[in-house]
């Protein structure tokens, strides 16, 4: 059994026992979170789509660590012209353990 659902304006295809990453929540350590805009859930050879979302189905799961993901650097360069700048950005994100899907 697995379920699509939505969060931080991304699509993310789970099972239950599965961890994922995702844009930064305002859950902390231990906390349990619920995401009710599911898109699909296919249990066997039973696949429901929603139109946009299922009703009725939620995906639970709990948040284990909260984060910043790796630097990435940013630079802008126009050559001949004196111009060069540099920028970083490191973008939080919070690792959730699925533990539930329901009908």
């Amino acid at each position: 059994m697995f379920a699509v659902f939505e969060s931080g304006g991304k699509q993310h295809r789970v099972c239950e026992g599965e961890v994922v990453r995702l844009e930064r929540l305002g859950s902390g350590v231990g906390e349990r979170v619920e995401f009710d805009r599911v898109l699909m859930v296919a249990r066997d050879d039973d696949v429901s789509v929603g139109t946009p979302y299922v009703d009725g189905v939620s995906v639970t799961g709990e948040v284990i660590a909260q984060g910043r993901g790796r630097k990435i650097r940013v630079i802008k360069f126009k050559r001949r012209k004196n111009y060069l700048r540099r920028a970083g950005h490191r973008q939080h994100y919070t690792d959730v353990r699925i533990t539930g899907i329901s009908d």
